[in-house]
């Protein structure tokens, strides 16, 4: 696979963990939304991240890399890009994409920064301007972890296709919106998954979970996408 060199064009915080990186390459990435990029470490050693955009006009890529403390897997990274301002990356990769506007209903599963994997699928199915529903179940610990909070509640005004449910984990009693885990959220919504598609990304033991009480309810095993099942 071809290695490109990307300049890191700006890094800045979403939250006190999580940083938006963006990069321009060298010469184009081809991808599809929802594919992933590795950040090139050294010749044995390659680190996957999601690419939180759909492909853009100017060819810039997008990632939301998450390093909270004792992460030296992310943290490396991270300090690499702002240390040496350039990357070297190889993608797209993974085939839990977004292949085309689906005919079903889609719903978006996200915990954690596995939101930049929905992220991505759903600006692609904004842009089709098609009139297919899509669901966007984002799971974090605390509501200060979900950084992109108001604006998915804008675009939820603006698309009358798109719903966006925010599940918070551990919630303040200020909290006024769905607390628990959050692909409980969607089985106490969904009686039957039968006719939709869903996309997920988070720890491979919530994939895991998910899964299996997802098939319960009524999915079908190809209308399941995500990077964890190519791996458990």
């Amino acid at each position: 696979m071809e290695k490109i060199s990307c300049q890191v064009s700006q890094i800045e915080f979403l939250t006190d963990v999580v940083s938006k990186v963006t990069l321009t390459p060298s010469s184009p990435l081809n991808f599809k939304a929802g594919q992933y990029l590795h950040v090139i470490m050294g010749e044995k050693d390659k680190r996957p991240f999601s690419i939180a955009n759909a492909p853009r006009e100017d060819g810039t890529i997008e990632l939301h890399i998450g390093a909270e403390p004792g992460n030296e897997y992310a943290g490396q990274v991270l300090a690499k890009m702002r240390d040496e301002k350039v990357v070297d990356i190889e993608g797209g990769l993974g085939d839990a994409y977004l292949n085309e506007v689906p005919s079903h209903p889609v719903i978006l599963l996200a915990g954690g920064t596995g939101f930049s994997y929905t992220w991505a699928i759903l600006q692609e199915l904004l842009a089709e301007h098609t009139d297919t529903k899509v669901y966007l179940y984002w799971g974090t610990r605390q509501f200060k972890d979900m950084y992109a909070h108001d604006e998915l509640l804008a675009l939820e005004r603006q698309h009358i296709n798109f719903t966006f449910l925010p599940v918070i984990e551990a919630a303040n009693p200020e909290w006024q919106g769905r607390s628990g885990i959050v692909h409980q959220a969607v089985l106490d919504d969904f009686v039957d998954l039968k006719h939709y598609q869903v996309f997920v990304a988070g720890r491979f033991d919530m994939a895991k979970t998910v899964k299996a009480d997802f098939l319960a309810h009524g999915l079908k095993e190809e209308n399941l996408f995500g990077d964890a099942y190519a791996f458990i």
